[in-house]
């Protein structure tokens, strides 16, 4: 785990420099009084994180042979953490969630102060609707931040379509998200196409990609090769363990209520594996439970008992184990610095085994 600690913490600092910088350089556009509360709530949203996403880029962009200090790579690569917080503000939404890191989410604070201020209609629908332009704002604003980072032009151009396939990505894995739930039951291959999707290829592959063809200013077969076997096993693995700490996860250090994807009905993989395995009863109270929003302690305890009794919790953390393993190995061949290989091994390890 030093290595991994040594990576990110390499990174960590200037890329909030970065985002402090660029968010000062908007504050003139954004500057009315009024918007105040907008501005407070994005830079919030900014703040903490193991910034995992600019880690991926940077290493990629280390292990093509690019510079280690210039400073434009992390202002790219910063660029994601907008990305990142305009998901998490738009997901908050979509789930109804009440806090994100141990905060009110962006539509209970808006909505809360649309009630402290005895403001006219509904303050749900004006604090969904505030959070919905936050996180426009902060998507248009990672588009800004990549474009205006510094790097050379022909970087950036090379890199374009990969910057762009990552924004659509993630809006698809939104919605296939959604419509797991919708249908109400899932199946391991449409689990694991949520896991990639949703988080896998924006949060590990795409990131790596990036950072990758933006040293060498082009595509390579070894470079997607990389990505796809390196990149893809981390980012399902990633998510993997994200469906893990979203049920069984410390509330203190997830800043998530206990069993709160419970209560959201999402049809991961340790859900999908759970049904497959349960017994007729078990089955019964996970499809009656599971996605009650009401849903107490107890309740969440049971299901916790069934996932784990039916060895669901077992299996996932073996997949976790195996998606590692086989990434790990992945690096052995791969045609980058020494120094981007151990980093990337050690960030692997950060991914999947984090705790919040």
């Amino acid at each position: 785990m030093i290595a991994s600690v040594a990576a990110l913490d390499l990174i960590r600092t200037e890329v909030e420099r970065s985002l402090r910088r660029f968010v000062d350089r908007q504050r003139p556009q954004v500057g009315a009084p009024e918007l105040a509360p907008v501005v407070a709530a994005a830079e919030d949203f900014l703040s903490g994180g193991k910034r995992l996403r600019p880690a991926f880029c940077y290493w990629g962009w280390r292990g093509a042979g690019g510079d280690a200090d210039d400073p434009a790579i992390f202002a790219a690569a910063a660029s994601l953490e907008l990305l990142q917080a305009s998901a998490l503000v738009h997901d908050d939404v979509m789930d109804a969630s009440d806090l994100r890191r141990g905060m009110p989410s962006a539509h209970r604070r808006f909505e809360e102060l649309h009630r402290k201020a005895g403001w006219r209609g509904s303050a749900e629908q004006f604090g969904e609707g505030a959070a919905i332009l936050l996180g426009n704002l902060m998507l248009i604003w990672s588009g800004e931040m990549w474009r205006t980072s510094g790097l050379r032009p022909a970087s950036l151009e090379a890199a374009q379509q990969v910057y762009d396939d990552m924004r659509t990505e993630l809006m698809c894995g939104q919605y296939l998200d959604l419509l797991e739930q919708a249908h109400g039951e899932n199946t391991f291959d449409s689990a694991l196409r949520v896991a990639l999707f949703k988080s896998g290829k924006y949060s590990v592959e795409q990131p790596l990609r990036l950072g990758l063809v933006l040293a060498a200013q082009g595509r390579r077969p070894w470079i997607d090769r990389l990505c796809e076997d390196y990149g893809r096993c981390v980012g399902i693995a990633f998510q993997l363990r994200d469906d893990v700490l979203g049920v069984f996860g410390d509330p203190e250090e997830t800043g998530k209520p206990a069993g709160d994807d419970l209560r959201e009905g999402k049809r991961t993989m340790l859900i999908a594996r759970t049904l497959a395995a349960a017994s007729p009863e078990q089955a019964a109270v996970v499809r009656d439970t599971l996605g009650d929003p009401e849903l107490d302690a107890a309740g969440v305890d049971r299901l916790r008992q069934i996932i784990e009794e039916t060895g669901a919790l077992a299996a996932c953390e073996e997949m976790i184990k195996a998606y590692l393993e086989e990434a790990l190995v992945s690096l052995e061949g791969s045609p980058i610095a020494d120094d981007a290989r151990a980093a990337l091994a050690g960030l692997a390890v950060a991914a999947t085994s984090r705790r919040t």
